[in-house]
Order: C-alpha cells, then structure tokens, then sequence
C-alpha cells in the first residue's frame, strides 16, 4: 500500500541528494530545467530501491555536456542523436552515480516501422505524456522539488493499475514494445493493466511484428528477472501477444478430452517456472536472476502438444516430447536473436530435464551417475533445479519420493565428485599419447581410440594410465 508522505519523504530526499542537488543547481545556472524522471520517481513513492537515474531537461545535448562535463568523473554521448548524454557523477565518501540526461522529446511516428523522427522538445508535461504508462509518467523538477504529474501516475500508484498516458491505442501504435512493457511492470509492481489498457494490446497484438526480435528479446528478458513473471505471462497470453512472440507457450493449452485425462501442460509450466525461481533464491541467494534457467523452465514442455498421443484406456503419452521441444526451442530462440551459449543452454536443459525419473524407478550404477554429470556439463546445477522445480503432482507420497531420489543422486554426484574429478571426467590418455602409443597420426583413429577410453573411464572409474594404455593396446590389437 502506497504511503503518500513516506513517499513524498523519500522523494524529497533524492532531490536533496549532494549529486542530484549540484546537477540542479548548475544545470538552474545555465538557464535550463532539470528533473528527476520515471522509475526512480516511481520506485521512491513506492518504497523501492533506486538505481541509476534518468533525468530530462529542456537543454539540448551540446548545452548539457558543456554543464556536466565539470563536475563528473567520466562522460559519455553514445546517445546523443536521441538526445542523451551519461556522466558518472562523484559523491560524499568516494561514492558515484551514473546518471542519464536527455533532452525533453516530442518525437513523431509513421507507424510502419517504429523507427522515430527523433524531434526535441521545449515542455516538461509535453516529455511526461509521451511515456509508456501513467506510473512512469512523472517527474521531480530540481533543485528546488516539485511533483509533476500531469496524466494522474499518483492516483494509479495507489491503485496499483497501469494506464498508458493517453489513448492506449495511440501509445502503442507508437511503439508495440510498450504493451510487452505493460506486461513486464504488472509483473514487477505486482499491478493490474486497465481494462481499456488489455483491450488495446488484444486488438493491436499484431502490429508487434514491427518491432525488432532484438527487442522483443530484450522485453521478455526483463519479464523473467521479475520476482513473479507469471503474472505477466498470463497477461501475454490472454491478450494473444504471446501467441505472437512466443507461440509454443500459448499452445501448451492442450484440449480437454473428456476421456482421456492429463495433467494440464499450460499451468505445470507456469507451476514448474515459479518453484524453479523458488528453488533458484534458496539455493543460490541474492544471485542474479538466471533468465537462461527461467527459459527452459518455461520452455521444458513445449514438445508435447506435437507429440501428444491417447492411448487406448484413457491415457495420454508424450513419446520424445524433449527431443522434440528441444529443437522447437532452439527454432524459437534463434528467431529471437538469443545468443549461441543461451540457446544451447536452453536446448540441453529441455532435452535432459526428463533423464533423472529412471532414477527413482531403481538405483543407478556409478557409471549411469557419471554419464549423467557428463551429458549436463557445465548446465549441471540449473538441471538439478529444472529436475526439482519439474515435480507438481498433488500426491504428497510420489512427490517425497521423488525429493528423496533427487537429494540421493545429487549425494551420490557429490560423493564421486569428492573421489573422481567429475567436474573434468575425461580419459587417463591424451590424444597425444594414444598416437603415441599406437603409433599412427591425428585422424579419425585416434577419436575413436578417445571415444573408448572414455567409456572405460565412465563404465569404471579413473583406472590410472598404466592400466588405460593395456586396455588401448587390447581393444587396438582385436580391432
């Protein structure tokens, strides 16, 4: 619940800050307007940490790179065709702040290609009403404070509800970006999106396709850092954006077949992503947000609608369903410009999150263990969390079970790990010294003989080189 005089504290004492408070008063002696604008504002009305600030001004960029330029420790001007320019400002102690300021904007759209004609503006309410959403669209003029808040960002704070400035049409017809954007906030401020708001992003889904992957990447990123990217997600594919992004997600919504019964594929994934972002702040707390784990959560099930078969008695099987979402996964996120590492990751987790149930069906052999940490390699830690995260039955003997199981093969790993090396499990021989010992040069012979001795080293254990060499000059002599 938003407290308004904590709030107004708050903003009270950014604006008095010493780097904030010398910003105001240069920029004033100038001549020019300055003011704290956004999500800083927003986040200390709400009680939210602050982090870099965004500032805007009626100066234009040459005019606020000859003020900043003095007083900070470092500036750069990368943005300065749209008007920004950074500096890295010192404070009291040997602190820093980095701060963006740009010029206010009145930028025009042609709607086909959201590529802006960059266009500066002259009036602080003008900036304010072109933002992405009222709750954004605030400002605290510098150096003496004031609250500027010409579209009502206040009232929606308190109701917690995310309006776009204006007609939401016009907003999003401007930048399609803007309605992933209402999804990410609702996520991140634990807010509603206005009716008229959901309604408008249904009818313009679409022209979402004008907007670059990149960005659209960028966009859903920041959905899954958010604490509860459900919410969002939910908002993504009621709306059918998603659909349009993402289309696999929407899909796992299989049909309900009165006769054959079947866990629902949609709500598992939504259920397996929050106790993987559960399992992720336990196991690894005040970490980063792992986006690439939270993808392959989302993602896991995503072969089945294709691989969906009812059987005979009423049930349903979803035969390769990991192979098959594996390679779906790696079309989608390539289409979205995700990196090679991200994807790959991804891809393995899909393909191997179902490899451990043999396990709780009977006790692996040391060699099952250290081909399982072979095949997940350096993905090892985020499948023991898909793996966990993957368990959503509502019998509480199964789900224990499978706990057990899981805390025992990870025991297991540890064990063998403290014995063995796992982490690096490779032969006792070099390619180099097979050729030495067998006497023959680099080529396929040579990988065949390392394929072989690294079965050994799985089915057995370290055997020592002594031991390895025999095995090589058997398994050479009865080729």
């Amino acid at each position: 619940m938003l407290n308004m005089a904590e709030g107004l504290d708050r903003l009270g004492s950014l604006a008095t800050s010493p780097i904030m408070a010398t910003l105001g008063a240069a920029f004033a002696q100038a001549g020019f307007e300055l003011a704290i604008v956004g999500g800083p504002v927003r986040d200390a009305l709400l009680g939210r940490p602050t982090h870099d600030l965004d500032l805007t001004t009626n100066a234009r960029p040459d005019d606020i790179l000859r003020i900043v330029k003095p007083l900070a420790t470092a500036t750069w001007d990368i943005g300065r065709a749209f008007g920004t320019i950074g500096a890295k400002m010192p404070g009291p102690s040997g602190t820093s702040e980095q701060v963006e300021i740009t010029t206010y904007r009145a930028d025009s759209y042609d709607g086909l290609t959201r590529k802006p004609t960059v266009a500066f503006g002259d009036s602080l309410d003008d900036d304010l009403a072109r933002r992405d959403f009222t709750v954004g669209a605030m400002a605290l003029r510098l150096p003496v404070p004031a609250l500027v808040d010409p579209t009502g960002g206040v009232e929606d704070l308190i109701a917690g509800v995310l309006h776009t400035p204006g007609d939401p049409d016009v907003s999003f017809g401007d930048d399609p970006l803007r309605m992933l954007r209402a999804a990410r906030f609702a996520s991140q401020l634990e807010f509603d999106v206005a009716p008229a708001t959901l309604e408008a992003m249904e009818r313009l889904r679409a022209t979402i396709a004008i907007v670059s992957p990149e960005r659209v990447q960028a966009e859903l990123v920041k959905l899954l850092a958010t604490d509860d990217p459900v919410r969002g997600i939910r908002i993504l594919v009621e709306t059918g954006l998603m659909g349009e992004i993402l289309p696999e997600v929407p899909a796992l919504r299989l049909e309900v077949d009165e006769h054959h019964h079947h866990k629902d594929v949609y709500e598992h994934s939504l259920t397996v992503l929050r106790q993987a972002i559960e399992l992720e702040h336990a196991r690894h707390p005040g970490a980063a947000p792992d986006t690439t784990l939270r993808l392959a959560a989302l993602l896991h099930d995503i072969g089945k609608p294709a691989t969906r078969k009812l059987e005979p008695g009423g049930g349903v099987s979803f035969h390769h369903h990991d192979v098959k979402g594996a390679r779906l996964a790696r079309k989608r996120l390539q289409a979205l410009r995700f990196d090679g590492d991200t994807i790959s990751a991804v891809t393995q987790l899909i393909e191997q999150h179902l490899r451990f149930f043999g396990y709780a069906e009977g006790a692996w052999t040391d060699s099952a263990v250290r081909r399982y940490v072979r095949d997940a390699g350096d993905q090892l830690e985020r499948l023991h969390i898909l793996t966990r995260a993957d368990v959503t039955t509502r019998n509480a003997k199964k789900a224990t079970r499978l706990r057990r199981a899981y805390d025992d093969i990870e025991w297991r790993i540890d064990e063998l790990a403290s014995q063995e090396e796992l982490a690096a499990i490779r032969p006792e021989l070099d390619g180099n010294r097979i050729q030495e010992i067998l006497g023959i040069p680099p080529g396929r012979e040579v990988g065949e003989a390392y394929r072989f001795l690294l079965e050994v080293r799985l089915d057995e254990g370290p055997i020592g080189a002594d031991a390895a060499e025999q095995r090589l000059r058997a398994w050479w002599d009865a080729r």
